[in-house]
């Protein structure tokens, strides 16, 4: 019984530590931006502007 709670437990501890782990690595709070033809993303201003030149 001790060994089968053991092993629960370090299976349950893998399982919260990697889901922690590939939250970090994905970068919820931020999202790709894209901009119609002739435009680029100004991260200053956080919108599109358009292309001088």
């Amino acid at each position: 019984m001790m060994m089968t709670l053991k092993t629960l437990l370090t299976a349950c501890t893998l399982t919260v530590v990697s889901a922690i782990g590939a939250s970090a690595e994905c970068g919820w709070q931020k999202q790709a931006m894209s901009c119609a033809d002739g435009m680029t993303y100004d991260r200053e201003s956080g919108t599109c502007v358009v292309v001088s030149g």
